[in-house]
């Protein structure tokens, strides 16, 4: 069964990234209304793949994945037309990684329901914080004029996604990733045999704020408008986590899957019938959440073992 698994999780992956090329092709072919849904495809993979890289792994269901992207776009945009974009898209990766850091060790003291309304207070009270810090200086908003072309953005998430994917399945098949995942199944049991459990939790937390912080910024370009409400809206953590739950999390295979479904969800009923899209979202996650508790990741698998058995 394990060799099934991992054959047909390789030919996903070698799938996943021919489907990555062809989106490249995008701007060219299809144009400028394309590329823009295949740029925000792109960064719901990038966001939703590093969310598995700590959530899906650890079993710890961060709703603060928010916090990291809108630090990433703060930075970029506050030190827009000052140091070149080449530098300030990292330093926004940068910065939310430090963020992760500084407050893991508190934050990830606890577990459960409190660790999930914990990173949403803290999304809040960064948020709020720098919504005053920006008001006190007259800066509540900013216009970036000379952004980047869509398809430079395009091709910029495009290697965003390939980073996180790569990570998440080097990750995966590591000595420190089947620490994560015992950590999952029990923390206690964990510890006991050796895993350095805080440890482990502190270098996944840091690094899957990596991506989110990277793509808040490019996000910022994109817009060519920073207002911090935007940027730390809470729906952003809420569509991760949904993202994830319905492609499968823990799953590499789980962010495309997830989000390729509600990004094309999305067009079909969202500027036509905006309330009816959130309540087919609703329902959606209702049910995945009953029949499909692993997502269409492991849906996939099953059918795989089906057909060869049968």
């Amino acid at each position: 069964m394990t060799s099934v698994f991992s054959l047909a999780k390789m030919r996903f992956v070698w799938f996943l990234f021919a489907g990555v090329l062809l989106i490249a092709q995008v701007p060219s072919i299809l144009g400028s209304y394309w590329t823009l849904i295949a740029l925000n495809l792109m960064m719901w993979v990038a966001m939703t793949q590093s969310w598995t890289l700590f959530s899906g792994m650890t079993g710890y269901i961060s709703l603060g994945h928010v916090v990291f992207y809108g630090v990433g776009a703060y930075v970029v945009a506050s030190t827009f037309n000052s140091i070149p974009l080449w530098l300030a898209v990292p330093m926004g990766g940068i910065a939310a990684a430090l963020l992760a850091l500084v407050v893991s060790l508190p934050v990830l003291r606890v577990r459960g329901p409190y660790f999930v309304i914990l990173t949403f207070g803290l999304a809040e009270l960064v948020k709020f914080s720098i919504l005053n810090l920006e008001t006190v200086s007259g800066n509540s908003s900013r216009l970036l004029f000379g952004t980047p072309s869509v398809e430079i953005l395009l091709y910029c998430m495009i290697g965003l996604v390939v980073f996180a994917t790569l990570t998440t399945l080097i990750v995966t098949h590591s000595r420190f990733g089947r620490g994560l995942t015992v950590i999952r199944e029990d923390e206690v049991a964990a510890a006991t045999v050796g895993v350095p459990v805080l440890r482990y939790k502190i270098i996944a937390f840091t690094v899957s704020a990596i991506v989110p912080g990277m793509a808040g910024g490019l996000m910022a370009l994109k817009s060519t408008y920073f207002e911090v409400l935007q940027v730390f809206n809470p729906i952003i953590s809420f569509t991760v986590v949904t993202m994830a739950i319905i492609g499968g999390s823990g799953d590499v295979r789980g962010p495309f899957l997830g989000a390729v479904f509600l990004v094309l969800l999305s067009e079909l009923f969202w500027t036509t019938a905006p309330q009816f899209y959130m309540i087919l979202v609703g329902l959606f996650l209702i049910l995945f959440v009953i029949f499909a508790p692993n997502g269409i990741a492991a849906f996939l698998d099953k059918l795989q073992i089906s057909r060869r058995s049968g």
